[in-house]
């Protein structure tokens, strides 16, 4: 769509204002709504968010250990430029502009920092070594018959599933809230997130959607405005939506695995018929390059202190470090049937995730096994848990956060800039949830002590 269409549907549109939305380091979506007027004089140019964007938590509390910005800078604006190629009309507000921003510099560069941004820096690199990068990311996560002030008024505590028992692939269970099920197909394909499916997994309330293939960038937005477009269209249903990584310890967690390939004129350079399982030189040192980048950049696809609860072994998530063809207890999980759809599969991505963090991680370490010609590891046989020829992944937090710190690969790939911002963001994840008293602690200390 050309500018000049874009400019004239918000011109005319009836509400007189345009939201628009940049996200933060959590993958949280940060927006408001601006004028129709206040849109038309920026949209070529940019405008002011507070750079607290970046200077809090997914909780609005303000770091104490945040080199880019602070108390100490007085958390002045930050550019940000609005991307009009995202211009999308948000059916549930009756047609409502949206558009996406990315921040930029004080010179008009692309801010290290910015998930966006860097991203298309990664794709730029792929464009470099003559790759056009195709993904798509799939989500599970859980659905409560709650609203925010019923899970306020609980504590989060004793939440009513939108539906009983487990039924994974259940024909039944998706039928019970229709409604919602209907309105998530039908209202996601309006907002151009085109699902390929939709179905119930295992657990009370439990979906799960695969979105539809794309350039990397398109696939990340999708990714991005899927979450928060779950939760808006949950709302309207009297329904809450979690994308935590894992809820419950009785019940399986939540993913967000990553699917990927690289292309050249139109031909998938993952598949070679002469190759054993179809797997072209180019894939396996793809492939080796995530076994050998990820456990070094594991916070990027396992962010939060939640996340690691979710990598146990026996729970449809991978603990080690692992590859194989169509096996889902490995981390990486090729799929080397056809041609067109011959990719990988990158289990360990969580469904807590800020697709733009876990889709350059995914990418750029792929791209490094290309680069350096990395040699790929013998596939995992049988049951990938019990493999550790190659290692495990840090088993929390702190261990994946200080392997990052350390590592000269994810400065290499990402920049100092954002590896010093990345890790001190986590650096605060931990001690927020160090000083915290849980409830298990409660349980177990509390009488017997």
């Amino acid at each position: 769509m050309s500018n000049e269409t874009i400019f004239e549907y918000v011109g005319k549109h009836p509400s007189g204002r345009v939201k628009i939305a940049v996200t933060d380091i959590d993958g949280v979506l940060r927006g408001k709504y601006i004028s129709t007027e206040k849109f038309l004089s920026v949209a070529q140019t940019d405008l002011g968010f507070c750079d607290v964007i970046f200077g809090w938590d997914m909780v609005d509390q303000a770091y104490d250990n945040s080199t880019y910005t602070g108390w100490h800078s007085g958390y002045p604006d930050a550019k940000v430029k609005i991307s009009l190629n995202s211009f999308r009309k948000i059916p549930w507000e009756n047609g409502i502009p949206f558009f996406l921003g990315e921040f930029i510099d004080a010179s008009g560069n692309p801010l290290e920092i910015c998930p966006r941004q860097l991203l298309q820096k990664i794709i730029s690199n792929a464009a470099a070594a003559g790759y056009e990068a195709k993904f798509s990311q799939e989500f599970e996560w859980f659905n409560f018959a709650e609203t925010s002030h019923s899970f306020a008024e609980k504590a989060g505590k004793n939440l009513t599933p939108l539906t009983p028992g487990m039924f994974g692939y259940s024909i039944l269970r998706s039928s019970e809230r229709n409604d919602f099920f209907s309105a998530l197909f039908d209202l996601l394909k309006q907002f151009h997130i085109p699902l390929e499916g939709l179905h119930t997994e295992t657990g009370p309330g439990v979906y799960e959607a695969a979105i539809t293939y794309s350039d990397t960038l398109t696939a990340a937005d999708n990714a991005t405005l899927f979450k928060t477009s779950v939760k808006e269209i949950a709302y309207k249903h009297g329904i809450m939506a979690s994308f935590m990584a894992k809820f419950s310890e009785h019940l399986p967690g939540c993913s967000g695995h990553v699917h990927q390939s690289l292309w050249q004129n139109n031909s998938n350079q993952f598949y070679d018929a002469t190759q054993p399982n179809n797997m072209s030189i180019t894939m396996q040192q793809y492939l080796a390059g995530q076994l050998y980048c990820l456990p070094q950049i594991l916070p990027m696809v396992a962010p939060t202190i939640n996340s690691y609860k979710r990598l146990v072994e026996g729970a449809w998530a991978p603990t080690t470090v692992t590859w194989a063809v169509d096996n889902r207890t490995v981390a990486l999980r090729a799929l080397t049937a056809g041609s067109k759809s011959c990719r990988l599969e990158t289990r360990v991505v969580g469904s807590d995730t800020n697709p733009y963090l876990a889709m350059s991680a995914c990418l750029a370490a792929g791209l490094y096994g290309i680069k350096n010609k990395l040699t790929l590891q013998a596939a995992t046989i049988g049951n990938g848990y019990k493999d550790e020829s190659n290692g495990r992944f840090p088993k929390n937090l702190d261990q994946a956060n200080e392997a990052m710190k350390k590592s000269t690969v994810a400065k290499e790939l990402f920049g100092e800039t954002f590896v010093q911002h990345f890790t001190e963001t986590r650096d605060w994840e931990l001690r927020q949830f160090a000083k915290s008293v849980t409830d298990w602690e409660i349980k177990r200390y509390f009488e017997i002590i």
